[in-house]
């Protein structure tokens, strides 16, 4: 399982194509160029354990730089390309990364990187070069296309959006099994989607993120090919699917909004009847929204729930979810719990704190406060959300702890509210938040981006207020409705609800 046993396999088999450019890079040619970046690792001084930094948007070099690091026994940390120069620096430095990659297309945040970060041992740039950095095609050209002498087992170091504060860091021990050994994710890709050596995997998402990474990077352990979208796009993605005949792909819940807003006719002509497992995760997705998804595409939709820690997985596929539906499923990987404020056990139905026990254990680099608040006395970890279980032991979620709106005394899951608003016809995305109030402490306020900003006005505030209270209870309900052109959403779909609650504070 590692993408040198195929390139001698299938050495002229696509690894991955890149959607923009078509740029495709054979397995050949993926095990070529990170065993030279290998060897360029080990000529700067790296040994094993030691971190790299990714600081880059989608490109065709992601994934040689990826395995390079990995058959090197290094951590690598792939960063948001979003990220601002300090933003950037703060998580290099924390890290303790020895390298930075960044690319080209990154020069005006590369610029005021370099005076932050001095330390930095080897600077490199992927497609060109600028003032402080090497670039990194021709750093990597002279070295051989064998693997070095030391080959051993890296990993990733994936940092949290930080959503709710500054990003963690996620660093897992190094094991000591060969660099083809099955990870716990390739396998559970395997049995619980299909995926193997024919696999064609469509990725629309950015690959700095946990899960198009970590994906991506199982289909090439196993010898599939990644469709690597540069930029989601919806109708794209259909095109796309139809094109390379997909059979897997992965998404998140407001890319399925997206293409559900298309018009039926668009949506209508292409052909999808070659994926096999549409996968979704990152952000809660609306129940409405879902069923509009399984009845398009068939029950080839998944669902599962699990985060960058990786400290447990729940997973859901179409038949069992419209028997349960708003479920992400049963734990695979870690056992549940439900807890309430003091730590007891809640009753099925009754929402508390969603811990793991018994999975795989994890801490947040160079923070023991923050590893040691996620864990209870009995050594179960949590990712900060609040769910049930129902007595079959399917889990719901309920919302960010973080995010709890407390009115009048009462808890108001903002989640829910927003996931009413999103099928609204006129809505494209929306943030449902707390902001002051005298006498509540704080009231329900919704951010909406319109379909059609030509819509704004009192006229749609009222109607999408009406709209709520035709569903659901008043102390749900937003007091006002404000309008964004657009929301402050990773592209991976999580909502930094933070900014906006700090700007209404």
């Amino acid at each position: 399982m590692h993408p040198s046993l195929h390139a001698h396999k299938t050495p002229d088999k696509a690894a991955y194509i890149m959607a923009g450019s078509r740029e495709t890079v054979t397995y050949k040619e993926l095990d070529a160029r990170s065993n030279q970046g290998a060897h360029l690792f080990r000529a700067l001084g790296l040994t094993r354990g030691d971190c790299i930094v990714i600081f880059m948007e989608n490109n065709a070099r992601y994934f040689e730089i990826c395995w390079a690091a990995q058959r090197s026994g290094l951590y690598f940390a792939a960063i948001s390309s979003r990220l601002t120069a300090p933003e950037a620096a703060y998580i290099i430095k924390d890290s303790d990364a020895k390298v930075l990659i960044t690319s080209h297309a990154m020069i005006p945040v590369a610029r005021e990187l370099v005076p932050l970060i001095r330390h930095i041992g080897k600077r490199l740039m992927v497609g060109g070069t600028e003032q402080g950095y090497d670039n990194w095609q021709q750093a990597i050209a002279p070295w051989p296309t064998e693997p070095i002498a030391d080959q051993s087992s890296g990993l990733d170091m994936l940092y949290s959006s930080g959503t709710t504060g500054r990003p963690k860091g996620v660093r897992l021990p190094l094991n000591d099994e060969p660099i083809d050994s099955p990870s716990t994710l390739t396998q559970l890709v395997a049995a619980l989607y299909g995926f193997n050596e024919k696999t064609i995997y469509l990725s629309p998402a950015p690959l700095y993120h946990a899960a198009p990474l970590r994906y991506n990077l199982a289909v090439q352990r196993l010898g599939g090919t990644c469709i690597i979208m540069e930029h989601f796009d919806p109708e794209g993605a259909l095109q796309l699917i139809e094109q390379y005949k997909v059979t897997a792909s992965q998404w998140v819940p407001t890319m399925f909004i997206r293409m559900l807003k298309l018009p039926a006719q668009v949506r209508d002509k292409y052909d999808l009847s070659s994926l096999k497992a549409a996968i979704h995760a990152a952000a809660p997705c609306p129940i409405p929204i879902k069923r509009q998804m399984i009845d398009w595409w068939g029950p080839v939709i998944h669902e599962y729930y699990a985060g960058t820690e990786g400290n447990g997985f729940c997973t859901i596929g179409s038949e069992d979810w419209l028997a349960h539906p708003g479920s992400v499923g049963k734990a695979m990987l870690g056992e549940l719990h439900i807890l309430d404020e003091k730590g007891d056990e809640q009753p099925p139905g009754k929402p508390g704190d969603i811990y793991f026990a018994d999975g795989p254990e994890f801490s947040y680099y160079k923070d023991e406060e923050k590893t040691r608040e996620c864990h209870n006395k009995d050594g179960w970890s949590t990712l900060g959300d609040i769910g049930y279980m129902d007595k079959e032991g399917y889990l719901y979620l309920t919302d960010r702890k973080a995010f709890m709106i407390i009115s009048g005394g009462v808890n108001v899951y903002p989640q829910e509210t927003e996931n009413l608003l999103a099928t609204h016809a006129k809505v494209i995305d929306v943030a449902v938040i707390g902001v002051p109030n005298e006498d509540f402490g704080e009231e329900v306020k919704a951010i909406v981006q319109p379909v059609n900003w030509a819509d704004t006005g009192p006229e749609l505030e009222a109607e999408l207020i009406a709209f709520c209270r035709a569903h659901l209870s008043p102390i749900k309900c937003p007091r006002s409705v404000d309008f964004e052109r657009q929301l402050p959403r990773h592209p991976t779909g999580k909502l930094y609800k933070r900014e906006l609650m700090e700007r209404y504070r």
